[in-house]
């Protein structure tokens, strides 16, 4: 097997894992819900389980070999594995909980393929690691990002590390800010799927290190793959340390150059 057939076969396997959860968020919506605390206003509810569990099955039934690190599971699989799942089955709890169908599943192999399901539209957005796709009703597209819409995801949950040097919500008021782009809140990383299909110019959010979260890992992916400038909020690949210090942290997805620029100036004049 080539490395580009073992890519599209894991490609395949995080599209089908995603569709799982996707159809038990989708089945389970409108349910009385129970919820899991997990401490500071934070929680999961019994679909979030109950759709980890059914990606779970698809990796474990295709890749017997491999681990899987689960937003509400933890590690799970062999201890040696040198290949890990990333997964996070239902992004946007309290979305979901209140009736909002702003969610999105994020399956992905560590530094490989990915996928992100939206439950509610049927898309799945997918790469092998070099191109990206959005599914719908069984059919292929190539996922095209531009910057025609001018809206501009920004994530305002909290925590907010890089304040009072960063704060996304004075981003909003920056006055290029309001004289080139308008803002939008999904409240999940559904939005950076959007940034890869052309559906939002870019996507900006504070934070540490994301390259190996749950909740990021899948969209990252899906927009590098897309052609998306990716970088942390001080202009650094993530991952890496920058002038500050602070490198990689947080994220600043844009579809093109241009739009990268034009954020991370505004974001550099706060800083």
């Amino acid at each position: 097997m080539t490395d580009s057939t073992a890519r599209r076969d894991d490609a395949e396997v995080a599209t089908a894992a995603a569709r799982a959860g996707a159809e038990v968020v989708l089945a389970r919506y409108g349910r009385r819900l129970s919820r899991i605390d997990k401490g500071a206003g934070d929680f999961a509810t019994d679909a979030d389980v109950a759709a980890e569990e059914a990606i779970l099955g698809v990796i474990r039934a295709a890749r017997p070999d491999d681990a899987v690190h689960g937003e509400e599971g933890g590690r799970r699989g062999p201890a040696d594995a040198s290949r890990q799942w990333l997964v996070d089955p239902l992004c946007g709890t309290l979305n979901y909980a209140v009736g909002n169908m702003l969610v999105a599943v994020n399956v992905a192999l560590r530094d490989g393929p990915a996928a992100v399901a939206d439950p509610f539209s049927g898309e799945v957005f997918f790469t092998d690691g070099t191109t990206a796709w959005v599914r719908r009703d069984g059919v292929d597209e190539l996922l095209a990002p531009t910057a025609a819409t001018g809206l501009v995801d920004v994530n305002l949950d909290p925590p907010f590390p890089s304040a009072p040097g960063f704060r996304a919500v004075d981003l909003l008021a920056h006055p290029d800010f309001v004289a080139g782009f308008r803002p939008r809140v999904v409240s999940s990383t559904l939005a950076l799927a959007w940034v890869a299909a052309g559906k939002r110019a870019a996507y900006v959010t504070d934070g540490g290190d994301l390259t190996e979260s749950v909740h990021f890992a899948a969209g990252i992916a899906l927009c590098r793959a897309a052609g998306c400038v990716v970088t942390g909020v001080d202009g650094a690949p993530i991952g890496q340390t920058g002038r500050a210090g602070q490198g990689g942290r947080g994220l600043v997805v844009a579809s093109d150059a241009e739009t990268h620029g034009l954020l991370l100036s505004m974001i550099r004049g706060q800083r």
